[in-house]
């Protein structure tokens, strides 16, 4: 039977051994994307709102993608290698499917 919470081992080059709960990295993925939908969603409503279209419709996004980004940053605290595998793919992961949401609005 397998088990429920599966960990993924990754050897550095010095020799340390890392471990992730695949269960944790799942559970805060699905959270990550929770917040960039609503950020999507409430960005493309300011944006309507205060009447910004086309490039400036997709620079407001950018400033709200990236404004959720440090906060998330900012919320994992200097250990966020804890809740996350890496910056970059925290900051890039989801951004087209918020850019979608935000259209859509």
């Amino acid at each position: 039977m397998a088990s429920k919470n599966k960990s993924r081992v990754i050897e550095k080059n010095n020799g340390d051994v890392l471990a992730f709960s695949e269960g944790a990295i799942r559970n805060n993925a699905m959270v990550v994307e929770y917040c960039r939908t609503s950020m999507a969603a409430l960005g493309g409503t300011a944006a309507g709102i205060l009447g910004l279209t086309s490039l400036y419709g997709f620079v407001f996004y950018i400033f709200c993608a990236v404004a959720i980004w440090l906060l998330l940053l900012l919320k994992a605290g200097p250990h966020w290698q804890k809740y996350f595998t890496s910056r970059s793919s925290l900051l890039s992961s989801g951004l087209s499917g918020g850019l979608i949401v935000m259209f859509y609005l």
